[in-house]
């Protein structure tokens, strides 16, 4: 699942590769949303890598598609 993260002031988004559903990304969003603004959000991604951004500096949060779609033409000859 491809996450992608925009944080405020900073042009490039963050793409995060996660082997969370969406559910649990969203899930993950809320809890740090409900906590106090001293909160982070944090995801790991398939490498192990542990991503953390402030709740205060986040912009959005774009959650892909769960299911990958197959590349190319995809029609039979």
């Amino acid at each position: 699942m491809e996450v992608k993260i925009g944080v405020r002031s900073v042009h490039r988004e963050l793409v995060v590769e996660t082997d969370l559903s969406a559910e649990q990304v969203e899930e993950e969003i809320r809890n740090a949303l409900s906590v106090d603004r001293g909160g982070v959000f944090a995801l790991t991604d398939i490498k192990g890598r542990r991503v953390v951004v402030p709740v205060a500096a986040l912009g959005f949060i774009e959650i892909g598609e769960d299911e990958s779609r197959p590349v190319g033409f995809g029609g039979t000859l």
